[in-house]
């Protein structure tokens, strides 16, 4: 065998066993890397961590994510004058997990968190830091989650649109696609928080991680009441009828063959009650000429209801009902329909549309507001004796107290409507009195529900 055939073997099993020490050092260095950022001491972890991250970054996911993890938990102990720095080396980070393993990092989420924390740091323009939030949310929406974020990304479109760089449609658009996508987020909370309250009500003990996503849920959802109350205050006058009218006035005649923009108008003219003014005739004549659909059947129902023509305007209700298929917008016309029922006294009618539309938007608290107000009007009327009539409060606030835990916006308000019902309620003497304590009563007449008399 010739010397140049044995130092290419050489070099080959040299080369081999140098890679194989590399990738053992990896391994090593990563495992005890992971295993101290797993208890989350960082101060031991950050070493090693690093140094897979320089000398090898295609290792694992996992090295980014406790990179990240380290380096939050650095910064809100560092001092102002490293933030920047700590800052800068995160953002770093954040990019590299894109470049190595962009099939296991979410555009949504990687391009939100990204100009979350360019916004808390201030980094970066207000223009730069909207552009990172403009792309998670045209190119992954699904994984753009998170109350903070979505209050930030509209907050610093109206702010650029102030600033005279973004136009005042473009805030509008903006905020119908944020306020959708809060409801959404809220409904889903709702839903779960209404099925695991079902089941605790029923006498099902919940397990520990029922409990656990029962109270995230109810964290979750009053974060995103509060950002729905915060959009809707950023937005503030630029979407009264003072704004609206003439803005949409000027546009008109360009825009009335534009089915988007004419749903846009009359949906926002709705939602500010400007519906008095002749504009909204227009918008809603072009929209059902354009396109009859469930909102431009809706539009034409409130329209009905201000000229009082109530069965006019319950056939556009139904038929709105059955073409829509945005469930909140669902809930909307399936409520407005319940309204209609409640001034007219059908109380049984307007209860199954109230639950038809929280059926589709559980976050809907109102309903049950109205719901419970019903039920304890109608005490006198359904209950057979005196303690029975007087029961009948329990379950109004009952209903009452749902509104709360499903709506975090109604809380102090359905605190105050239960504990008006339940002082209208049987004392504990009556409860004794009456030997009633932990029985149920039947309530009679349209109401046809049961409820529980409190244990002494």
């Amino acid at each position: 065998m010739n010397t140049k055939v044995l130092l290419a073997i050489a070099g080959f099993v040299l080369g081999a066993s140098t890679m194989k020490g590399q990738a053992t050092d990896c391994a090593t260095l990563a495992s005890i890397a992971y295993e101290h950022a797993k208890v989350k001491n960082y101060a031991a972890a950050e070493e090693p961590l690093m140094k897979v991250r320089k000398e090898c970054p295609t290792y694992s996911v996992a090295t980014y994510q406790f990179g990240a993890k380290l380096l939050k938990a650095k910064l809100k102990k560092a001092s102002a004058q490293d933030k920047s720095a700590i800052v800068n080396d995160l953002m770093v980070l954040m990019n590299e997990r894109m470049q190595y393993f962009p099939e296991k990092t979410k555009k949504g989420t990687f391009h939100s968190d990204m100009g979350q924390l360019m916004y808390d740091n201030k980094k970066g323009t207000k223009e730069e830091q909207y552009a990172e939030f403009h792309k998670a949310y045209t190119e992954d929406k699904a994984h753009f989650t998170g109350a903070k974020k979505i209050y930030t990304y509209f907050s610093l479109l109206v702010d650029l649109q102030d600033a005279g760089k973004k136009n005042l449609q473009e805030v509008f658009e903006l905020y119908d696609e944020v306020y959708a996508k809060i409801e959404l987020e809220e409904s889903k909370k709702a839903k779960v928080i209404a099925e695991l309250e079902a089941k605790k009500e029923s006498g099902v003990e919940l397990s520990k991680k029922e409990a656990r996503s029962l109270k995230n849920a109810g964290i979750n959802l009053r974060a995103y009441s509060k950002v729905k109350a915060g959009v809707n205050q950023k937005l503030g006058a630029r979407a009264d009828c003072a704004n609206l009218v003439p803005l949409y006035t000027g546009q008109f005649e360009e825009k009335k063959n534009d089915i988007k923009w004419l749903k846009g108008a009359a949906g926002r003219m709705s939602g500010k009650e400007c519906t008095e003014d002749p504009l909204f005739f227009k918008l809603v004549e072009a929209l059902h000429k354009a396109e009859p659909s469930a909102k431009s059947a809706y539009y034409l129902g409130l329209l009905a209801i201000k000229d009082k023509k109530t069965t006019v305007a319950l056939d556009y209700f139904n038929q709105s009902a059955e073409l829509e298929t945005n469930a909140s917008d669902k809930a909307k016309v399936y409520f407005k329909i319940a309204e209609i029922f409640k001034k007219k006294g059908s109380y049984g009618k307007a209860r199954s549309y109230y639950k038809k539309a929280l059926k589709e938007k559980p976050s809907l608290g109102t309903a049950y507001l109205r719901i419970a107000s019903m039920i304890a009007s109608s005490a006198n009327n359904c209950g057979d004796t005196v303690f029975n009539k007087r029961a009948v409060y329990w379950l109004a606030a009952n209903y009452a107290d749902k509104a709360g835990r499903l709506d975090p916006s109604l809380k102090t308000t359905a605190r105050k409507t239960s504990a008006n019902y339940r002082a209208k309620a049987p004392t504990k003497t009556d409860i004794f009195n009456e030997t009633m304590a932990g029985k149920t009563i039947k309530i009679g007449c349209w109401i046809g529900e049961s409820v529980k008399v409190p244990t002494l």
